[in-house]
């Protein structure tokens, strides 16, 4: 147990005691550091799952939940198919106000959407129909970055540091007079590192004053402590931040597509005059959302067998000697020894699907967690794949 809190520990502050894993030559600490091309340091690389591949065991490809929805959500999602003739505004209006309970703040501040996703590309568009240019770390989650670049706007890429975190100094030098929003991904997909929240909390802070900056939170709950990390109480200060959630993670909604903002209701009200919330929902989804608010004990549980599958993969890819990076999400991200192909290949044979991302040149295996069972068949299959 010891072990254990003390590794949690060193993964909030140290974003995950990072030595472990090979450098993929980011970082001002880098000598070897390239600036990053327009086009960034990811790529993804992973092979399609088509009728040629056998059948699917272990869907280890999406980050998503294998054990829901709950079954509170899932009585709640039968019960309102009756309802399915309505339109959703009353359950949208029910949930938002259980948001806002839960974050601190009036409801005002929130905006529900199909998914977190659909947020941050709405955001893309409100922003950046008039050119501009946005800040992230890379590598990042793409999807805010790529709508903004096909409306128009450029992306200003900042590499990580040496141990992963964002360069929170390197991104707020990068805002010029052009930039229109910075995005953080916190923690981060695909490499599941951690950005201390003091030194996100003050970079905030500081650079908030000349341009908005996005928070997504996807992965954050987690976290064994989500609260101590969250930016949302930049938000109640007052600050230019705009927090992205979805029910897609600890849900376990991923395929009922709800997701929500807290941000200044000033930046609320911009958005809402473009682009349109709550219309985008069906009462299914509202309805099981609404139920999952409440299904705390759903959430714990997803919580800690997301944990005990990590610490058991983790376990085995040490064993492996895969210097795998540390991470507090339900992912896990190694380099792989052996030829792209063959790797992808050995692994669909056994029935494992997984993502496979080409990272500086330097190919990535981000392995989402599933159940026992599934991460059993991955490492077993892995071993296979190793040379």
């Amino acid at each position: 147990m010891t072990n254990r809190r003390t590794w949690i520990k060193s993964s909030l502050l140290a974003a995950g005691g990072l030595a472990l894993a090979p450098s993929l030559s980011l970082g001002k600490n880098n000598a070897a550091t390239a600036p990053a091309s327009p086009q960034g340091l990811l790529r993804d690389i992973t092979l399609p799952w088509d009728e040629t591949a056998p059948a699917m065991q272990a869907r280890l490809s999406a980050n998503e939940n294998p054990y829901g929805p709950s079954e509170l959500v899932r009585k709640a999602v039968a019960d309102a198919v009756g309802f399915g003739n309505r339109y959703g505004h009353e359950d949208a209006a029910r949930l938002i106000d259980m948001i806002a309970e839960k974050e601190g703040v009036t409801r005002d501040y929130i905006m529900l959407g199909p998914g977190s996703t659909d947020l941050l590309e709405k955001t893309a568009i409100s922003l950046f129909l008039k050119g501009g240019n946005i800040v992230s770390a890379d590598p990042s989650y793409m999807s805010m970055m790529n709508t903004t670049r096909a409306i128009g706007g450029t992306w200003k890429p900042v590499p990580l540091t040496a141990d992963y975190a964002h360069d929170v100094d390197a991104m707020a030098a990068a805002v010029d007079s052009q930039t229109r929003l910075i995005y953080v991904c916190n923690p981060n997909n695909p490499l599941g590192s951690i950005t201390p929240a003091a030194a996100l909390k003050q970079f905030c802070s500081t650079v908030s004053t000349k341009v908005p900056v996005f928070i997504d939170e996807a992965y954050l709950e987690f976290l064994p402590n989500p609260q101590e990390n969250t930016m949302v109480g930049l938000v109640k200060q007052g600050k230019d931040i705009i927090v992205a959630r979805t029910f897609s993670k600890i849900h376990s909604m991923a395929g009922l597509r709800i997701g929500y903002i807290v941000a200044q209701p000033e930046r609320i009200k911009a958005l809402g005059s473009i682009v349109r919330g709550t219309m985008g929902l069906c009462v299914t989804s509202l309805s099981g959302a609404i139920a999952s608010m409440q299904d705390k004990a759903f959430q714990e549980n997803s919580r800690k067998l997301n944990m005990e599958c990590r610490e058991y993969l983790c376990g085995e890819l040490k064993n492996l000697g895969y210097a795998y990076i540390p991470s507090l999400t339900n992912f896990v991200i190694f380099p792989i020894k052996s030829d792209v192909q063959a790797f992808q290949g050995t692994l669909r044979e056994g029935g494992v699907s997984i993502r496979m991302f080409d990272i500086g040149e330097k190919p990535w295996c981000r392995v989402s967690m599933g159940t026992m069972p599934e991460m059993e068949l991955f490492t077993s299959v892995l071993k296979k794949a190793t040379v």
